[in-house]
């Protein structure tokens, strides 16, 4: 996992797809219409599929997997994760992790998350 530039989201995620608070927001593989586009402080843009949202204590991060003009993944391995907010009317925001301590909790936390999901999928 890496760090990742400070970025907005410039497109709208499908309003059926938000999380409640205390949730995590999986995604199906199969689910393409969760995407976003980033804009990042290179002027360059970069597109990636939400992998899951969830909360650690009163702060939402974001799981982004970042894909080509096509939409396959440039590399499973490597995502962005993101402090996730919503201002006022709605309007999702990113912000960066603050410090690597906060990084690590994070990262591990997805971690967890993923692992859960693999004994799910591997008891199917």
């Amino acid at each position: 996992m890496q760090k990742a530039k400070k970025a907005l989201i410039i497109a709208r995620m499908d309003e059926k797809k938000k999380k409640s608070d205390g949730d995590t927001f999986p995604v199906d593989e199969n689910d393409t219409d969760v995407m976003v586009t980033l804009d990042l402080d290179d002027g360059t843009t970069l597109d990636c599929e939400i992998l899951t949202i969830f909360d650690i204590d009163s702060q939402s991060y974001i799981v982004l997997l970042p894909v080509d003009e096509n939409g396959t993944p440039y590399d499973y391995e490597h995502v962005v994760i993101y402090r996730y907010f919503e201002k006022d009317d709605g309007e999702p925001y990113l912000d960066n992790i603050k410090d690597d301590e906060e990084y690590e909790l994070v990262a591990k936390r997805f971690q967890e998350l993923q692992d859960i999901e693999e004994k799910k999928q591997a008891g199917s």
